[in-house]
């Protein structure tokens, strides 16, 4: 492996901890500042870490391996994504940031939702912290798969000493990154963090696609059609051979927005609400920028595979490939820290978020009720290094698909909590009883769907995605039990909210 490559990696490495050092001194005194940055995160900062938080090994691993096995028709997916990340910021964002801090300054979405519905306090804070502690584990694990897999492709054989493979031997570097920036520095420093990856990713999401088509071998725009029409000239079709179905079940991948705890917890650390409009305007951008990239990379890669006959086992490494194929080591360098950063940023988020709830949620609710602010900001530490150990375990298996675990843990999410966080912020009628509910039939028929193989394959058709019947299911329950049940107090709570 070439210096330049490693000069890149550990040069990335650096500033990552470096920042969790400094995020240390500056914001952790307090549970506040450790779980939300004071809540005092800029337009930009909270918008490109939403974003990368987001987006995660997904964007440079599974959606170019899905845009190269099918073309086009998987871009369904990212447009879906924009959709809902747009609504996402115009109708959750203020509103969240709002009233979190009206319901008790809430630090955590188990806690706001206690605090918003009193009737059902317990119950809530308990179960949704149970659901995002769970599909946590799981989410976090599709980021150290990822991570397993650029170790794997990108350093073959370098890695494997002391009983582990490349694939573990990433893992482990990985989280040890992760751990050792976020456990410091809470979440400043994984805002901040995530702030730069976030700029790295697009860089390379844009240098990427443009060599591809341009560089040598690539043949610019009308050679890789003509490569395209040749092999399959469904790969260029939005809609050829996609069933509604298909088409449904990618487009709703949206809707897992509105229950994304990583992701929406930064609507909570933004300065105010005056300022969520600058950030939804910079994160868009960034998006469509990003998600633009991605598309372009799987289709025109496999072009450029094809041209030049290039091997490709696993479609999801295609970035790992060419970046390696293509770039001067300092540029393969940049552009493997650029999957690393879209790797980092999500576990990190997802680490701390899983971590908040336990340390809020469980051992201060349950244990420890009058731990101080000290003793629960290391509780909190301790609890990132368990989750993450949780989450390697499961990443153990390297035959793990990287988009397989997103779309788990993203339905889970997006049904558990996507419908009672929309419900919650906008229908005074919705009450405990109605949310408790909601939770429970979300998060179960996401389970139970996925355990039934139905989003593999559905009544001898083609399979439907989890968090269209979750979702649904979660909806109809919050209104139907909301309705057959009353609390004035929570009314009245929500018309001065």
């Amino acid at each position: 492996m070439a210096i330049g490559v490693w000069i890149s990696l550990i040069g990335y490495f650096t500033i990552m901890i470096v920042i969790g050092l400094y995020a240390m001194r500056k914001s952790t005194s307090s549970s506040e500042d450790y779980m939300l940055g004071g809540r005092a995160l800029s337009p930009k900062v909270a918008a490109l870490s939403a974003g990368a938080s987001d987006m995660s090994g997904w964007l440079l691993l599974g959606l170019p391996g899905a845009m190269y096995v099918s073309g086009l028709a998987s871009a369904w997916i990212g447009i879906g994504l924009f959709a809902g990340a747009f609504i996402n910021w115009i109708i959750v964002a203020p509103r969240l940031r709002a009233q979190t801090v009206h319901y008790g300054n809430a630090l955590t979405i188990p806690a706001f939702l206690a605090n918003r519905f009193p009737t059902q306090a317990l119950p809530l804070r308990t179960v949704s912290a149970i659901v995002i502690v769970l599909f946590f584990a799981v989410y976090t694990a599709s980021g150290l798969v990822a991570g397993g897999k650029l170790f794997e492709s990108a350093f073959s054989g370098i890695f494997n000493f002391g009983g582990l493979t490349d694939y573990g031997s990433g893992i482990a570097i990985t989280l040890g990154v992760v751990l050792a920036y976020t456990v410091v520095g809470g979440f400043l420093a994984v805002s901040m963090t995530d702030f730069i990856q976030g700029c790295i990713m697009m860089v390379a999401l844009i240098l990427m696609p443009a060599v591809v088509l341009f560089g040598e071998g690539g043949g610019g725009f009308a050679q890789a059609t003509q490569t395209l029409n040749e092999v399959d000239p469904t790969l260029l079709s939005w809609t050829q051979g996609l069933t509604f179905i298909g088409w449904l079940s990618a487009v709703t991948w949206g809707l897992g927005y509105f229950g994304q705890p990583h992701i929406i917890v930064r609507f909570m650390a933004i300065r105010s609400v005056k300022e969520v409009p600058i950030a939804r305007n910079i994160g868009m951008s960034w998006m469509g920028i990003s998600l633009i990239g991605a598309i372009g990379l799987g289709v025109f890669g496999r072009a450029y595979a094809v041209r030049n006959g290039l091997p490709v086992d696993d479609p999801e490494t295609i970035f790992i490939i060419l970046a390696d194929l293509l770039f001067h080591p300092l540029i393969t360098g940049f552009l493997y820290a650029a999957l690393l950063a879209a790797v980092m940023s999500t576990i990190s988020s997802q680490l701390l978020v899983a971590s908040s709830s336990l340390t809020e949620d469980f051992y201060r609710l349950f244990l420890r009720k009058e731990a101080s602010d000290k003793e629960c900001v290391n509780i909190g530490r301790v609890c990132v290094v368990l989750v993450g150990l949780v989450a390697a375990v499961i990443a153990s298996d390297p035959e793990s698909q990287v988009l397989g675990l997103v779309s788990n843990a993203w339905a889970g999410f997006g049904s558990a909590f996507g419908p009672l966080v929309i419900l919650g912020l906008m229908w005074s009628r919705t009450n405990g009883a109605g949310a408790l509910a909601g939770l429970v039939v979300g998060a179960a028929t996401v389970m139970i769907w996925i355990s039934l193989g139905w989003n593999g394959e559905f009544m001898g058709g083609p399979g439907v995605y989890e968090i269209i019947p979750g979702f649904i299911a979660s909806f109809i329950a919050i209104v139907l039990v909301s309705l057959a049940t009353s609390d004035a107090n929570e009314y009245q709570a929500m018309d001065h909210g």
